[in-house]
């Protein structure tokens, strides 16, 4: 049930940051770019003292938040190497 909550919370993620960042990817990119990208946010986050990777799924404004950012991060080097369309 856990994977089915990563895919579902990445695709969601992934589309949210694609609007945010203009990406025209498809929908199983904007799932890795989400999932990705939430973890990378999530890692950043944890370096400066906000939340922790204990692997807990926690629906919470914040960590959505850090999702994003973390997801937009990721299409944007994304974009960079060309990688996604």
């Amino acid at each position: 049930m856990n994977i089915i909550l990563w895919l579902v919370f990445g695709a969601i993620i992934g589309w949210l940051a694609g609007i945010i960042m203009k990406s025209k990817s498809s929908l199983i990119w904007n799932i890795i770019f989400g999932i990705v990208g939430a973890l990378l946010g999530g890692f950043i986050a944890s370096l400066f003292g906000f939340g922790s990777l204990s692997g807990e799924f926690h629906f919470d404004v914040v960590g959505i938040l850090i999702s994003i950012g973390g997801a937009c991060l990721v299409i944007l080097i994304a974009k960079m190497l060309k990688i996604g369309k």
